[in-house]
């Protein structure tokens, strides 16, 4: 990186714009590299934070839900062991696990710069959603969390796709295009500058022949050079 901007930085001097180029692009540049550095952007890092935030937060309505319905053991044996579409979030807790486990691995493992990760777990996420509050008996039989636990789901995987196709994607694109643009500025300097100045410009012609012999006739005949001064 020093190398690459001290390059940088010795072509445009060379050519009289250092002082006004080489510093803001060495900054821009760095900033954009020490990105690269990371691993991970600070948008993409800010987008795992909120997945992972998806799945703790599930996870303790889930719990809650649990130990209010006649405590965490028993209800663990009716919602996990007995399993029951129609009568369990133990489901609703698995698709969190499911969107952080594929937005993780597609996101931050893999790096995808791309959009249909996130749009196959938010489909899936909707359809089962819509499904269960449509077939389960939920709404009449699990009080509060009846309503919360899906309603809480859906929201938190739409707010996904849009932190994403709103602020993670673009935000990378426009780093990457503007690191693009500095280094190609960079590589343009030296053909944008002016040129060095050629040996034409401090060209002197060299005294004739004639003119040289009669200043040495001049010089060795002092008479004839006052005759001709009279003259």
């Amino acid at each position: 990186m020093e190398s690459r901007c001290s390059s940088a930085d010795s072509r445009l001097t060379g050519r009289g714009v250092g002082s006004i180029v080489s510093t803001p692009t060495c900054v821009r540049v760095e900033s954009y590299e020490s990105g690269d550095k990371k691993c991970i952007s600070d948008v993409r890092r800010t987008f795992c934070l909120f997945v992972t935030f998806d799945l703790l937060f599930i996870t303790l309505l889930w719990i809650i839900e649990l130990n209010v319905n006649g405590g965490i053991q028993k209800q663990l044996d009716i919602e996990v062991l007995h399993y029951d579409y129609r009568a369990s979030f133990f489901d609703i807790f698995l698709l969190a696990v499911f969107r952080f486990a594929s937005l993780i691995l597609a996101y931050a493992v893999c790096k995808l710069r791309h959009w249909w990760a996130i749009a196959i777990t938010t489909a899936a996420s909707c359809a089962f959603l819509i499904a269960k509050v449509i077939l389960s008996k939920l709404l009449s039989q699990g009080g509060a969390f009846g309503y919360l636990l899906p309603i809480i789901s859906f929201v938190l995987a739409w707010i996904e796709t849009w932190l994403l196709d709103f602020k993670v994607l673009p935000q990378e694109a426009e780093d990457e295009n503007r690191y693009l643009s500095i280094m190609g500025a960079t590589e343009r300097a030296p053909l944008m500058g002016p040129g060095p100045l050629s040996d034409g410009q401090f060209y002197s012609p060299p005294e004739s022949v004639a003119d040289s012999d009669e200043e040495l006739d001049d010089k060795h005949d002092p008479e004839k050079g006052l005759i001709q001064q009279v003259t």
